[in-house]
């Protein structure tokens, strides 16, 4: 397929469009190009009309990005929030004129209008070969760089707004790893895997070579080495109450067609220049379809998921919950503390509802890692994906703010409600 290595097709594209920039520099005789400052070559690329010459500002462009220093790329990034902004009075202006004689041209004018010159210019980085890759790796740095400054992070929204429609469900490849995989991608599912580390080649084989283990990864066809996202799944009889089992090496692997239970409890945005665009739900709905083809004895699809915001939570409220009260606690904290725009304050718990999951079960002891201690006291959730149903739950969550939960779920929130101060209710100002 396209997204595989070593494609020919794809080799060929990449191959014959880096020809053209290094023969059209040349033929060009810029000499200069190393030295101007950056700000000019994108000022250039937005004012070239020739595909050439585009191509080649392009490369330039992003060649010297990539060699710069915090300082430079911070400046840049001003540059492109400042002077390629868009024109308020402009702006304006064509909005009045589309409002008093709606047509083709009026509309084409406002929206011409409305969008800032650095939409296009980074459309313009992309025709470059490789670019899709570099201009992830330029908003990773544009939102560790720009993180609290308003200009820049009204520019984080329009990358992020070219990466939502480069980066749908509709060019993303899914593939299963497996320890056939190359290597070089195995390697990034080590350092990628940012619930439960990976800590050795032998460890990362019994996570994808047993029969009852599965792992899977979207791709996206012009960053074919890097996956974006991926999911650990262990098939099991029965929900799993505890992490420590599904990841001893010392058990005995089920053979997959007796497994009644899919659990996903393990999965990792890969790209920090990706964030906010969303690829959980789709993984979850086709791999869990995926399985239930391949496995018709599947009856379940579940997580076994961590609660990271769980004891911060509770230091903030000033709470010292006993061990014994722990799971009530968690269970008040996944329904009723939100955040002031009501969403629930715990990220994992926000990602799977809104995915249209529903809160089936807590574990206390399930995560006695240092890790899981400390950011859950061990307590861990499974959260139940009934795909009969799911897109029922995802709609109610979205409109209403709707948390479906299990009865149990309810009687244990009930309980710790009835034990907390009142100020144990209010909104979490520091969550996000």
């Amino acid at each position: 397929m396209a997204a595989q290595r070593g494609d020919g097709r794809m080799t060929l594209l990449s191959d014959l469009l880096a020809s053209v920039v290094e023969r059209g520099a040349g033929a060009l005789g810029r000499s200069d190009w190393g030295t101007r400052p950056v700000g000019e070559l994108a000022d250039a690329l937005i004012d070239t009309g020739g595909e050439t010459s585009g191509l080649i500002l392009a490369q330039k462009l992003l060649d010297r990005f990539a060699a710069m220093e915090d300082a430079d790329k911070l400046a840049f990034f001003h540059h492109l929030a400042g002077a390629m902004n868009i024109d308020p009075a402009a702006a304006r202006a064509a909005l009045d004129a589309y409002e008093s004689a709606p047509s083709k041209s009026t509309y084409r004018a406002f929206l011409r209008a409305a969008e800032p010159p650095r939409q296009e210019l980074i459309r313009r980085m992309n025709q470059a070969p490789g670019a899709t890759e570099a201009l992830v790796g330029m908003r990773a740095d544009l939102r560790r760089l720009g993180r609290g400054v308003p200009e820049l992070e009204a520019l984080d929204l329009d990358f992020r707004h070219l990466f939502n429609s480069w980066f749908n469900r509709g060019f993303l490849v899914l593939r299963r790893i497996d320890w056939r995989t190359p290597a070089h991608i195995l390697e990034k599912i080590i350092k990628y895997e940012a619930v439960h580390a990976i800590d050795s080649w032998h460890d990362l084989r019994l996570r994808v070579e047993p029969e009852d283990r599965r792992c899977f990864a979207f791709f996206h066809p012009t960053m074919p080495d890097e996956p974006l996202i991926f999911v650990e799944v262990a098939l099991t009889r029965g929900i799993p109450g505890a992490i420590a089992p599904l990841l001893a090496e010392a058990r005995d692997a089920l053979p997959a067609d007796e497994a009644d239970t899919a659990v996903f409890y393990s999965i990792s945005n890969c790209q920090a220049g990706l964030a906010s665009i969303s690829f959980g739900n789709s993984l979850i709905k086709q791999v869990a379809a995926d399985l239930g083809a391949e496995l018709p004895g599947l009856k379940r699809f579940v997580t076994l998921s961590p609660i990271p915001g769980l004891m911060g939570w509770a230091k903030r409220q000033g709470l010292e919950p006993a061990e014994s009260e722990l799971q009530s606690l968690a269970a008040h904290y996944l329904t009723q503390a939100k955040t002031e725009a009501g969403t629930p304050v715990d990220p994992v718990a926000r990602f799977h509802l809104g995915n249209g999951a529903i809160i089936h079960a807590l574990h206390a002891k399930a995560d006695l890692s240092e890790k899981g201690l400390a950011q859950s006291g061990g307590v861990m959730v499974n959260y139940l994906y009934d795909l009969r149903k799911h897109a029922q739950h995802h709609e109610s969550y979205a409109s209403a703010g709707t948390i479906a939960t299990t009865s149990e779920i309810k009687t244990l929130a009930s309980a710790a409600a009835a034990r907390l101060p009142k100020e144990g209710n209010k909104h979490d100002k520091s969550a996000v």
